[in-house]
């Protein structure tokens, strides 16, 4: 294979910890989709946890991984959204946001020691986890008339091809996901058909 169609996230929520100092640090784990998930997390912990005195996180999300962020949350710059950002790109994962919120014991850690409580609190929760490998997959749309019918089951049949769903009203339409190595083969085979239009919708 030329490309990677493949990419890890975790199945569940996990929890981690790390204490250094007196201080605490307790990470959260979740797996995410979208900045509205994000917003969620972030704003049920800062609940939980009204209390604290920073609550850093760090996500990456898309299949592609394009979409990341780094927040320090008041500590200095570098010290904490970075090591919890690099724990996710050390174990490959994206659609996972991690939040490590801290209690300060009384003792200054310094910027590496602060450095290094972010990122093992962020890895003991990654460690608490179960991950798992999802393929990529890109949706299509069909539009096409009911003389094409059967060619367009046939298609799906011999490809093992179940519609995400359908809408046989006045014109046809029907979408499907395919796995990202098969996709431009399932592409050329229902563009041949010059009656149907088939349409790229997103990848996930």
């Amino acid at each position: 294979m030329l490309f990677e169609d493949t990419y890890k996230m975790l199945s569940q929520p996990a929890r981690g910890e790390f204490k250094d100092k007196g201080s605490k640090f307790y990470a959260y784990a979740f797996p995410v989709f979208n900045e509205k998930d994000i917003k969620n997390q972030l704003q049920d912990i800062r609940k939980k946890h009204y209390d604290a005195r920073h609550q850093a996180y760090a996500y990456i999300i898309g299949a592609d991984k394009s979409a990341w962020r780094a927040n320090d949350d008041g500590e200095p710059s570098g010290s904490s959204g970075k090591p919890i950002h690099g724990q996710l790109l050390s174990y490959d994962l994206t659609n996972t946001l991690i939040i490590v919120v801290r209690y300060f014991g009384g003792t200054k850690l310094g910027i590496p020691g602060l450095i290094n409580a972010y990122r093992s609190a962020a890895k003991d929760a990654i460690g608490n986890a179960l991950i798992i490998e999802k393929k990529i997959e890109d949706v299509y749309e069909l539009s096409f008339n009911y003389p094409d019918m059967n060619t367009v089951m046939k298609i799906l049949k011999e490809e093992q091809i179940n519609p995400l769903s359908t809408d046989f009203q006045v014109d046809c339409k029907l979408q499907f996901k395919i796995r990202k190595q098969d996709s431009e083969r399932i592409y050329d085979q229902f563009k041949a058909i010059y009656t149907l239009k088939i349409s790229y919708l997103k990848t996930i």
